[in-house]
């Protein structure tokens, strides 16, 4: 039986009685053996004693001790030791979004809508320590730029070096359902199962529009999270999309609402710099994997007790046979 608290016990602690009992022959053995006494002529008892009469029964003692530790290999003697708490972690791809209204300089501190958003998403990622982290850009394609993995310092160096779309280019515009498509592929693929994307954009869906059957909805990508429960966190940054006579126009965000509501995620928006960072602290908050309570190990130490006595008994008989060999 194994203890539930750390320290040494025996499994099997009845065989210590045989131990017992072997210490008793062995007493009673040694003592029959003792042979008749007779008084030694004076001329031998001047002579000095030699190490070999010393140890003469040095192959009994070795014997005793090898016994001992052969019954204590039966009594399977096992350390418990507890294990440390442990985080499991969880596998979290970030969505960043690339496209040209990004530079948009609305948030404060003198900056981009994309150089905020990544610089913070790099302080987020600098203290997620037990999670796996992925990025993936896109505008009007998704690019699975890191895969998951659990250095940290990659996906940082990842983020400093993504960068937008060209403005009016092909690629300037922003397939939402695509790349949430995109990370929640590479979630499956990492097999945990804590799944979480935080998705970073300024703009509403502008790809899959009615009729573009190719194309993956947000509401389909949502359909595709829930089905592997995976959550979905969306953050819309900036006060709108600015049109060229100088109006600001709202962002319709029912799209990304109805994403965020359908996985079990959270919607936020942030209109400047503290309130980004507040939305990146309290996802952190939120998707703290929780810790595993430590458990115990047993670790059998039977096996160096029997290696100890076979080679105690080992070295008794080889003793008996050789230099403290006795004449019958």
């Amino acid at each position: 039986m194994i203890a539930s608290e750390a320290g040494f016990t025996l499994a099997a602690a009845p065989y210590l009685w045989l131990g017992a009992l072997a210490v008793v022959v062995w007493f009673v053995r040694r003592g029959r053996s003792r042979g008749i006494e007779f008084a030694a002529p004076a001329s031998l008892a001047s002579l000095p004693v030699t190490w070999r009469a010393r140890c003469a029964a040095l192959p009994q003692w070795l014997t005793a001790l090898a016994m001992l530790s052969l019954l204590l290999a039966l009594a399977q003697p096992v350390q418990v030791r507890p294990l440390p708490p442990t985080t499991p972690g969880s596998d979290l791809m970030l969505c960043l979004d690339s496209s040209s209204s990004m530079a948009a300089e609305d948030l404060g501190l003198g900056t981009t809508r994309f150089d905020l958003a990544r610089r913070l998403a790099a302080q987020f990622v600098g203290g997620r320590h037990h999670d796996r982290l992925g990025v993936v850009a896109f505008a009007r394609y998704s690019d699975l730029r890191c895969p998951l993995t659990g250095d940290r310092d990659t996906v940082v160096r990842i983020l400093e070096a993504a960068a937008m779309v060209e403005p009016e280019g092909k690629e300037d515009a922003t397939a939402i359902g695509a790349a949430v498509g995109t990370a929640a592929q590479a979630l499956v693929r990492g097999g945990r199962k804590g799944r979480v994307v935080v998705l970073v954009t300024d703009g509403e869906e502008n790809v899959a529009l009615p009729g573009a059957e190719a194309e993956i909805a947000p509401l389909h990508a949502a359909q595709l999270c829930r089905q592997e429960g995976i959550r979905v966190h969306a953050i819309v940054v900036g006060a709108g999309n600015r049109k060229a006579d100088g109006r600001t126009v709202p962002i319709d965000t029912t799209a990304v609402q109805q994403l965020t509501r359908a996985t079990g995620g959270r919607f936020y928006t942030a209109t400047d710099a503290q309130a980004l960072a507040s939305v990146y602290a309290a996802i952190d908050a939120m998707e703290q994997s929780p810790v595993v309570p430590a458990g115990m190990v047993a670790v059998g130490w039977w096996k160096p007790a029997l290696a100890v006595g076979l080679l105690l008994l080992a070295a008794a008989r080889l003793l008996a046979a050789t230099w403290l060999r006795r004449m019958p």
